[in-house]
Order: structure tokens, then C-alpha cells, then sequence
């Protein structure tokens, strides 16, 4: 049965609403206050709460913004005393509703059932992240991977930052999930920003927000990566590309734990592992002045390198039987194979797209080739047609 947390000061409300929602076969507990109210948040799971606005001690709002800060959980605000601005206010702060009272008791259910319906598909979208985050898999016997995957077991259970290095296409990347997903915050997000992909002028207000109104595209309130992030990880990947003014900001919420939307005038505490990559040369960046040395220092708390697929060749028919078989599978096709001569010749190629060109080149070769791919097959479709 579903579980629902009513806070309201007014006993009779409680009562009420206790009565209309058990009928309903639903589970109901109560808090007389915000204070209450977020500790029962804390220590048990429900799936929707109804909170009412004017209360003694903490007013709905702050309630609503704290409870939103640690968990996903729908809330539905309630009030006799509100108005549209304060609805609009609510909705605006990340409520999923607002009801005036005397409170509608269809309106009430029905609204409850959506909320319900709302955090469920959340719950479930988590979860098939998850699981495909989970079937990703760190394939090769190289000593070099080996001891990146010791130093993963090593490092995802601390809140350590970690910097990783390598070209472009090792998969560092991978490298970071499987730090997330090996940490105690493997169940909150993964937040993903690629620092080169978004122009510098935008980088802010993607990373730590915007309040509404503070430059002229701002129609609405946004929570940055980092807010996104909170309880999670946040990878910042080719942080070596992001801006100086950036930086300097990065470099604050590190030390602070704490980050401001632009725009805005108020702290907000944040609790992210941070994670970067870059396929930079960082120390050789901080002499040209390019990148800041004390945000270096923050982040390289633990430093992984990726090797080059030329570094790794032993790992090449590994990876490419795996990724063989996964595209057979995504493509519904029999299972193709390599034959020695084939895996050799993959061996002899100079990758420089890395990890991510021999998963190219083995996707060509599965649709130009027959159910076995030869040595011949390699030389013949593995560098680019018409050389």
C-alpha cells in the first residue's frame, strides 16, 4: 500500500485527511511541524506528502526546498491562507502541486494518485539507468587495466576526487561510472557535463543554476548540474577546455561545498563527489596560464590514467569479440566471429580514435563481412574506405 506523510499544525486537518486517505486504503502518517516533518522524510520512504504553508517553526516552503534537497518524493502543498503568487511561488520552488482549502476531496485524489504516478516512473527511470549503466562492462587483462580496476576498489568507497587522464576514446568516461557505481552513491545521480560541448558564455548557468530573470533567455528558475548532482556524482568531462572565470567558480564550491545560481544572492549547500577528465596535458595548461594550479591541486586528489589502445593491444580481441557480440545482439543478426589471422591484423592497426574507432571499425566489419571475419576482411574494410 501506498504511503503518504501529511504535516499540518492544525490537528483537525491531520485528523481529516488521516480519516479520507486510510478509507482509501492508503497508509498515513503525521507531523505537527516542518521539523517533524523532515525527519520523518529522513528516516522512512513515502510516496507523496502533503504539506501545509503557514506553520509554526518553518514555514512550507523552506520545508518543501529541504525535503526536495535528499529526495524525490512528490509533495503537494496545502493552504487556506495562500493566494496565486504563493502557488505559483511553490510550483516554482519544485512542488508538484497546490490545493486551496477547504480541500476538494476528488481534486485531492486524484492529485495524490498523479504525484504517485509521477514518482513511480521516477523511481523506474532510475532504475533502468541503472541496470544499463550496470551491463557496461570493463573489458581487458592488460596490466594496465588491471590496475586501474584495483585502483577503482580502492577509491570508489572514499569521497576522494579523482582526475582522470587519457586521449580521446580510452573511456574514461566508463571509468567514472564504474567509480559511482562502486560508491556508497551508486542509488543518487550521475550527472554527466561535457565541458567542451557547451560555449563558454553558458557554462555557469549549466553548472550551478539560474534564478529567474538574471539574463535575458532566463524565463524560468534552473537548477544546475551540481544541485542536480547533490548526494551523487558530478563528472566533469574535459574540464581542461572549461574557462578561467568557471574555474575559479568550480574551485569555490569545492572548498565551500556551497554554489550560487547566477543571479541569485543565496548560498546553497551542495553534497557532490566531483569526478573530472580531460584529454589535456594539465601541468603543461597551467604554464600557459590556461588552467588554474590550486584547482588542479582540488581535484587530483587521486590521479588514473587511461592508456591508448596501442598502449593495451593485448586487450584487442577481447574488445573486439565483446563488442562483436553486442552488436549482433542489438542488431538481431547471428553471432559473428574472428578468426586468429583476423585478431592479429586488428593488433597491427595504429588506433587513434582509441576504443571508440575499433568499436566503429567492428561494426563495419559485421555488416560488410560474413559470419567469420578473416585477416583478409580486416585489411581489406578496417581503415577508412577508399584508401
Amino acid at each position: 500500500m501506498a504511503k503518504i506523510l501529511v504535516i499540518d499544525d492544525e490537528k483537525s486537518i491531520r485528523s481529516t485527511l488521516r480519516e479520507i486517505l486510510e478509507y482509501e486504503k492508503y497508509i498515513v502518517d503525521e507531523a505537527v511541524d516542518g521539523v517533524e516533518g523532515i525527519e520523518s522524510v529522513k528516516k522512512n520512504q513515502y510516496d507523496a506528502i502533503l504539506c501545509d504553508i503557514k506553520m509554526p517553526k518553518m514555514d512550507g516552503i523552506e520545508v518543501l526546498e529541504k525535503i526536495l534537497s535528499f529526495c524525490d518524493t512528490p509533495v503537494i502543498m496545502i493552504s487556506g491562507h495562500g493566494n496565486i503568487e504563493t502557488a505559483v511561488d511553490a510550483i516554482k520552488k519544485g512542488a508538484f502541486d497546490y490545493i486551496a482549502k477547504p480541500l476538494e476531496l476528488n481534486r485531492l485524489l486524484i492529485t495524490l494518485r498523479n504525484a504517485m504516478d509521477k514518482g513511480h516512473l521516477v523511481n523506474e527511470t532510475k532504475a533502468l539507468k541503472k541496470k544499463v549503466y550496470k551491463t557496461i562492462e570493463m573489458v581487458g587483462e592488460s596490466p594496465a587495466i588491471n590496475q586501474i580496476k584495483e585502483l577503482i576498489e580502492r577509491v570508489a568507497p572514499t569521497d576522494a576526487r579523482v582526475l582522470i587522464t587519457g586521449n580521446n576514446g580510452t573511456g574514461k568516461e566508463l571509468v567514472a561510472r564504474w567509480i559511482h557505481e562502486k560508491s556508497v552513491r551508486n542509488s543518487a545521480p550521475f550527472v554527466e557535463v561535457n565541458c567542451a560541448a557547451i560555449p563558454s558564455e553558458l557554462i555557469e548557468s549549466e553548472l550551478f543554476g539560474h534564478e529567474k530573470g538574471s539574463f535575458t533567455s532566463a524565463i524560468k528558475q534552473r537548477k544546475g548540474n551540481f544541485e542536480q548532482a547533490h548526494g551523487g556524482t558530478l563528472f566533469l568531462d574535459e574540464i581542461g577546455d572549461m574557462s578561467l572565470s568557471a574555474q575559479s567558480k568550480v574551485l569555490r564550491a569545492l572548498q565551500e561545498n556551497k554554489i550560487m545560481r547566477v543571479g541569485g544572492e543565496k548560498e546553497i549547500p551542495v553534497d557532490v563527489r566531483v569526478i573530472a577528465a580531460t584529454n589535456k596535458n594539465v601541468p603543461e595548461e597551467i604554464k600557459k596560464g590556461t588552467f588554474r594550479e590550486d584547482l588542479y591541486h582540488r581535484l587530483s586528489v587521486i590521479l588514473i590514467h587511461v592508456p591508448s589502445l596501442n598502449e593495451r593491444a593485448s586487450d584487442i580481441p577481447l574488445l573486439a569479440n565483446y563488442f562483436l557480440k553486442e552488436i549482433c545482439q542489438t542488431q538481431g543478426k547471428p553471432l559473428m566471429t574472428f578468426t586468429k589471422d583476423a585478431y592479429t591484423a586488428l593488433q597491427k592497426i595504429q588506433w587513434t580514435g582509441n576504443i571508440r574507432e575499433l568499436r566503429n571499425v567492428v561494426e563495419r566489419l559485421s555488416i560488410l563481412c560474413n559470419k567469420t571475419i578473416s585477416e583478409k576482411d580486416v585489411t581489406m574494410f578496417a581503415q577508412p574506405l577508399g584508401k
